[in-house]
């Protein structure tokens, strides 16, 4: 019996285009400005502290901002990075600069869910305020309230089966009674060794090549969430 579910974002509920080709050359092009024009603010030096002190105690924002920069290159899946992206986005979410892409299927799989009393949850490599402004701002409109809670890196990384153990804890609901939606195999295997039940998101416009057989290591494979069947 499936009691909740638990989605992935970039390349599940949305495009991994819209994230790689809209919102880190966004975040990428106003760090230096945001900076420059928050850097003293307690919330964003925390962030910038601990980039400087991972690299040697770097003591220039100029600095810092080159860093974070080589990381958005990278798509690192660091919390300080993703933070403060997420304060990034928010200006432009708010400045009407973009809308978040939602894949078709998704939005009216989410509501209803919601609407059939199922709890939803998100868990993403970017920051819970970041997941907010997405759903916030979606193509679908204000999504925020389908969802009961976010999880981000805080809680562990995403192909680490403790993060799903202390996400299903959180929950206080039975990790074996809640699916994990993801078009990450890794994410899915560390999923299900916490006892999730789990399901490959595998769409075609992010995975031309199916992932069938060997390739979706056992996780039921849909692509589509019209595909998806939630019950006993």
């Amino acid at each position: 019996m499936t009691r909740a579910i638990l989605t992935d974002i970039e390349g599940t509920t949305s495009s991994i285009s819209f994230v790689k080709d809209v919102l880190f050359p966004y975040a990428r092009r106003a760090l230096p400005g945001f900076v420059r024009a928050h850097g003293n603010e307690p919330p964003v030096r925390k962030w910038l502290d601990a980039v400087a002190a991972e690299n040697g105690g770097m003591c220039r924002d100029e600095m810092i901002v080159e860093v974070l920069q080589g990381w958005i290159d990278q798509d690192r899946k660091h919390t300080a990075l993703k933070a403060l992206q997420g304060m990034i986005w928010a200006a432009g979410y708010d400045s009407a600069d973009f809308t978040a892409h939602i894949y078709p299927d998704a939005a009216p799989a989410l509501r209803e869910w919601h609407d059939a009393g199922m709890p939803l949850y998100v868990y993403s490599s970017g920051s819970v305020p970041a997941q907010r402004l997405f759903f916030g701002h979606s193509d679908a409109g204000d999504l925020t309230a389908l969802f009961n809670g976010w999880f981000d890196t805080e809680v562990g990384g995403k192909r680490e089966a403790g993060s799903y153990r202390r996400i299903a804890e959180s929950t206080d609901i039975p990790a074996g009674e809640i699916m994990f939606l993801s078009d990450v195999v890794e994410e899915l295997d560390a999923a299900r060794e916490a006892g999730f039940d789990t399901v490959l998101v595998d769409r075609l416009s992010d995975y031309p090549q199916p992932r069938t057989g060997d390739a979706a290591n056992g996780h039921r494979r849909v692509e589509s969430f019209a595909d998806i069947s939630v019950g006993s």
